[in-house]
């Protein structure tokens, strides 16, 4: 047998068990501790700590991959002092995603450009940190997904996997008129969320305009009834955080 049966031999077992970390670090680590003259439960343990933090890294990267987030922000990055009106302690509060757990909702509300999407990304990072399923897509794009899927006879398939989210953030509710069956379709699926899952949704009109959105205020009284039950609203009113964005990036690089 060669000397380096073993070796091979290991690297095939921990392959086969999952073990990457394990795989690339053993070595190193070994030699490591050796030097260190550091015992073989205390080797084992800290090899094993280090396939958790990496083994948790992965699945954090899989949610937030999953969550189709149109960028990556986080609330780190979030100027807080554009928006006077905004709580931020409330907001920091949510970001340790416990209402989450109690399936409440979060509705911010505020004129464009307020930094809402920012914030519901943010908030949406924050619940792939703590292990819970995120699902990031806007009114429009959920509500046309939903159609086409109908036509499909696919609907049913789609409403499940939506409802499984622990976390759906929907935004950019208002900015387009829906259909009497886009409506409806949207309705029926913050009904299937209530006290199941937590709904996230961002929109530029107060609740007193939510029915042009709707068209109906029958269903928009009912929607609203089921929403903020159990809800935290984020007021975001104020000047445009992009054009304040945008003017402070200006005043730092002149020349740009």
């Amino acid at each position: 047998m060669s000397s380096d049966a073993p070796e091979l031999l290991l690297a095939h077992h921990l392959k086969a068990l999952k073990l990457p970390t394990f795989l690339r670090e053993h070595q190193k680590l070994a030699r490591q501790c050796a030097v260190e003259g550091v015992d073989h439960v205390r080797y084992l343990a800290r090899l094993v700590e280090l396939e958790l933090i990496d083994r948790e890294r992965r699945m954090v990267e899989r949610r937030i991959k999953a969550a189709k987030f149109p960028a990556a922000k986080s609330l780190d990055s979030f100027d807080f002092t554009a928006i006077p009106k905004l709580n931020k302690m409330q907001v920091l509060e949510l970001a340790r995603c416990e209402w989450v757990d109690r399936r409440e909702n979060v509705i911010a509300l505020g004129p464009s450009g307020t930094g809402k999407t920012h914030v519901a990304i943010g908030l949406g990072l924050a619940a792939c940190q703590k292990g819970l399923s995120v699902g990031f897509t806007t009114a429009a794009a959920l509500v046309s997904e939903m159609m086409e899927a109908r036509d499909e006879r696919r609907l049913l398939r789609l409403q499940k996997q939506v409802a499984g989210y622990k976390l759906l953030i929907i935004d950019e509710l208002g900015f387009v008129p829906l259909s009497k069956t886009g409506a409806e379709l949207l309705f029926e699926l913050i009904s299937q969320r209530y006290e199941r899952g937590s709904t996230l949704i961002t929109s530029n009109l107060p609740f007193d305009e939510w029915t042009e959105t709707f068209g109906s205020e029958r269903l928009t009284g009912a929607l609203l009834d089921r929403l903020t039950h159990h809800v935290s609203i984020l007021e975001m009113n104020g000047d445009s955080y992009r054009l304040a964005q945008s003017r402070a990036r200006k005043t730092a690089n002149p020349h740009q």
